[in-house]
């Protein structure tokens, strides 16, 4: 029988050759962490300065600059900057323009997920004439953004009376190539069996999207909710143009209506708009930090 083994007794040292390597490979831990942690410093530390900065008095800020200490004004600004009306009507509050901005958030990112994923459906399993050319025409559209089609985009919204209305604020905008390129590659990555099982089991065209392409493109939809969503809460040129209704108003809007008060002697209030600004990058924030794994696998993920 074999002796068993000591369990207080030292483990064994470890070769001599193997030391400079577990050197070598600390040295790189602690780089690479320095390297983060320098990121994580280059990316929070804007954040940390206006939210400090925010909790101190406009006057403070206008004569001294960005504060990094703590002002004491944290609850009466925010809640100033939330609650109370505001505007030319006086009833525009932030709660309000936080509502607005998540409801285009999630407009522009609902439609640009339904619009893309119909469209690169039809691209890749409808046997149609030019079914290539109509992707690339697609595709091509990246070239011209939202600036270059503005006056001929506001003309259309205009004509079809869309204007201070949510449909005319969305509908133009759902379209996205970007979308439709990454689901068409993800389509295109599903396996010919899916689709023949599909069509012995009776499935027609609407049921294998909805029970088996649906499912599966999960990651994928997450993914692109997040990019979109972030994209429809940061638009700007374009709300404005579409709204003058103060009701309408999203939080980005918000922002530059406090920065442009500058009538006689007043000064602005500065610390309601970087209250604002910290109530703005909130909600991005958290829909990545929630989604954030189903976000890096619909991007990465290659076996479907």
């Amino acid at each position: 029988m074999t002796a068993l083994a000591d369990p207080l007794a030292p483990a064994p040292a470890a070769p001599a050759a193997a030391r400079p390597v577990n050197r070598a490979r600390r040295r790189a831990q602690i780089l690479h962490h320095i390297v983060l942690i320098f990121g994580v410093l280059l990316m929070c530390g804007p954040m940390v300065v206006t939210f400090m900065s925010s909790t101190w008095d406009p006057v403070v800020i206008h004569s001294e600059g960005l504060q990094l200490g703590y002002g004491g004004k944290f609850l009466e600004t925010y809640e100033t900057v939330l609650l109370k009306g505001g505007g030319f009507t006086g009833e525009i509050t932030g709660t309000l323009m936080l509502w607005n901005s998540v409801l285009l958030g999630l407009g522009f990112a609902i439609g640009k997920i339904v619009i893309s994923m119909l469209a690169a459906y039809a691209i890749v399993y409808f046997r149609f004439p030019f079914a290539s050319l109509a992707f690339w025409v697609i595709f091509a559209t990246l070239l011209l953004p939202l600036e270059v089609r503005i006056l001929p985009s506001y003309e259309v919204v205009q004509r079809l009376g869309m204007l201070n209305s949510w449909s005319g604020l969305i509908l133009p905008l759902i379209a996205s190539a970007t979308a439709t390129f990454f689901f068409r590659q993800f389509f295109r990555s599903i396996p010919d069996e899916l689709l023949e099982a599909a069509r012995i089991d009776g499935a027609g065209p609407f049921r294998f999207f909805v029970d088996i392409l649906a499912p599966l493109s999960k990651t994928m939809m997450a993914a692109i909710f997040i990019i979109m969503f972030v994209v429809g809460w940061n638009q700007y040129l374009w709300p404005a143009l579409m709204t003058t209704d103060e009701s309408m108003f999203t939080i980005v809007r918000g922002i530059r209506q406090i920065l442009q008060v500058w009538i006689g002697a007043n000064i602005p209030d500065y610390n309601q708009a970087l209250a604002l600004a910290i109530l703005a990058m909130a909600p991005p924030a958290l829909v990545v930090l929630v989604f954030q794994r189903m976000f890096i696998k619909g991007l990465v993920e290659t076996e479907k």
